[in-house]
């Protein structure tokens, strides 16, 4: 079963003049840190869920993977960016620490001020890619 991550990489063809076109900026912090649409999708699926597992199933990943994209962040800030709780009656969970929510936060705000940035630019390349229809 493909991934969400490989469905948003291989898109389909836009479906007409409605789709939405829109800008997963990818964020450098230095050569071994770097922030995007995937790292931000994992953590904002932690969030939702309570669990780094069932984050990672949500979005088609298996955990270890979601675990080594969360170690990543965890290491290139030097800090966590999602805390775990230790299983007991309830079982264990997951959720993310200030800083994991403070990149979230700002991630949606810089997405959203580059679509807003860029929406007459969009437009246009929306307009000139439909003429090859």
């Amino acid at each position: 079963m493909p991934s969400q991550m490989s469905k948003r990489r291989n898109p389909k063809p836009l479906s007409g003049a409605g789709a939405a076109t829109i800008i997963r900026p990818r964020i450098a912090f230095g050569p071994a840190c770097s922030l995007g649409p995937g790292k931000i999708d994992l953590l904002r699926a932690v969030a939702d869920t309570g669990s780094i597992s069932a984050g990672a199933r949500a979005l088609g990943l298996s955990y270890k993977r979601a675990w080594l994209l969360i170690d990543t962040l965890n290491r290139g800030f030097g800090r966590p960016v999602v805390e775990r709780s230790v299983g007991g009656r309830g079982g264990g969970g997951a959720r993310l620490t200030p800083l994991g929510a403070a990149l979230v936060r700002h991630y949606a705000a810089i997405e959203a001020a580059c679509q807003q940035a860029a929406a007459a630019e969009l437009a246009a390349l929306r307009a000139v890619v439909s003429k090859g229809r």
